[in-house]
C-alpha cells in the first residue's frame, strides 16, 4: 500500500491545537519539535544528538499523518485548511513528493461522482454523469475550500438537509466551505439560503460553486460564524454547521435567535470525543436533541429550537 505523508507546520507554541485538529483525521501521529531538545544535551546522551537537530528552529513544530491511497487527500488538505482557519492558526500543509502548484490538478483523480442519502449525487465540475429518474445532481468544484462530497461531515450533514428540510425553507449555512451544503439545500427546493464563512477564499469557492449550478437563491458572505448573519428576512426554517466540536459549541448560546419556534439546526463535523459536549451545550442554549447518525467516528446531530 502506497501511502501520502500529510504535513503540518506550525509554531511551537501551536503545537497542541494543532495536534488536535489533525487528530480528528488520524490519531497516528508524527510530531517533530526540537524546543526542548537542550534540556538533552545535559544528560549522559547529549552527544548523541544529531547537530542538525541542535541547529533546527527551536520555535516551529510540525505534525504529519500518513493518508492511505484509498482515501482522498484532496479532503483531508481542505477539511484541515477550514479547521485552522478557523481557529486562527498560521499552518503550513505539504504533501510529500507533491508541489503545491501541480496539488492544483493532481487532487482531482481522487474526486468521483458520490451519492448521499437517497436522491443527492455529488460531481466533479469535470466530469459527465448521466442522473437516475429523482435523482438531484450537483456539480462541485472545491478548490481550496472544504467540501467534496466525499468526508463522512459532509455525506452525513447532506443527509440530514435530505430528510429534514422542506421546500420553500429559508436556509442558514454556517462555516459554507466550498458551499455544498448550500447547493444541496437548493437543489432540495429551499426558497433561499444564506451562506457564510470566515475564509474570503472560501466564499469566493462557494460563489461560483453557486452560480454552476444555477442556484440564484444563494447568498455568499464573510462571517465570523453568527458575527455578520443577515435577520433582514427574518430567522430561519432551518440552518446546518458543518464545522468543528469546538466552534459549534462556541455559538450554542446565540444560535437560537437565528431559528423560528420548531426549527432545525443539522451540526457535522463532530467526532466520537466531543459528540456529548455538543448536545449538552446545546440543550443548555434550549435546544432539544431531534435525530443523531454516525459513520466511522463523525456524528451529524440534529437539534430543534
Amino acid at each position: 500500500m502506497e501511502w501520502t505523508q500529510l504535513k503540518a507546520v506550525c509554531a511551537a507554541s501551536d503545537l497542541d491545537e494543532v495536534c488536535a485538529v489533525m487528530s480528528m483525521l488520524d490519531n497516528g501521529l508524527m510530531i517533530e519539535d526540537y524546543s526542548d531538545i537542550e534540556e538533552g544535551l545535559n544528560t549522559c546522551y547529549g552527544d548523541l544528538i544529531d547537530e542538525s537537530i541542535l541547529e533546527a528552529d527551536k520555535t516551529v513544530a510540525a505534525v504529519s499523518i500518513f493518508v492511505p491511497e484509498e482515501k482522498n487527500c484532496a479532503d483531508y488538505v481542505a477539511f484541515l485548511r477550514e479547521r485552522f482557519t478557523a481557529a486562527a492558526l498560521d499552518v503550513k500543509l505539504s504533501l510529500a513528493g507533491i508541489d503545491e502548484k501541480d496539488w492544483a490538478n493532481e487532487w482531482k483523480k481522487y474526486y468521483k461522482p458520490i451519492k448521499t442519502g437517497n436522491r443527492i449525487v455529488i460531481v466533479p465540475m469535470w466530469q459527465d454523469y448521466d442522473a437516475a429518474e429523482g435523482e438531484l445532481i450537483v456539480k462541485m468544484d472545491p478548490g481550496m475550500a472544504f467540501g467534496t462530497g466525499t468526508h463522512e461531515t459532509t455525506r452525513l450533514c447532506a443527509s440530514m438537509l435530505e430528510t429534514y428540510l422542506k421546500p420553500g425553507d429559508r436556509m442558514l449555512d454556517v462555516g459554507t466551505g466550498s458551499g455544498i451544503l448550500a447547493v444541496c439545500a437548493s437543489k432540495l427546493g429551499a426558497s433561499h439560503v444564506n451562506a457564510y464563512d470566515i475564509d474570503p477564499v472560501a466564499v469566493r469557492v462557494a460563489i461560483e460553486n453557486a452560480e454552476a449550478n444555477a442556484c440564484n437563491n444563494i447568498t455568499c458572505e464573510v462571517s465570523d460564524l453568527l458575527a455578520s448573519v443577515s435577520l433582514e428576512n427574518g430567522v430561519y426554517d432551518i440552518a446546518c454547521a458543518n464545522i468543528v466540536a469546538e466552534i459549534i459549541i462556541r455559538m450554542a448560546p446565540d444560535i437560537s435567535r437565528y431559528l423560528k419556534k420548531g426549527a432545525l439546526l443539522v451540526t457535522s463535523g463532530i467526532i466520537d470525543k466531543y459528540a456529548n459536549d455538543v448536545i449538552t451545550a446545546m440543550e443548555e442554549a434550549g435546544l432539544s436533541l431531534h435525530d443523531r447518525i454516525s459513520e466511522n467516528g463523525w456524528h451529524a446531530i440534529v437539534f430543534k429550537a
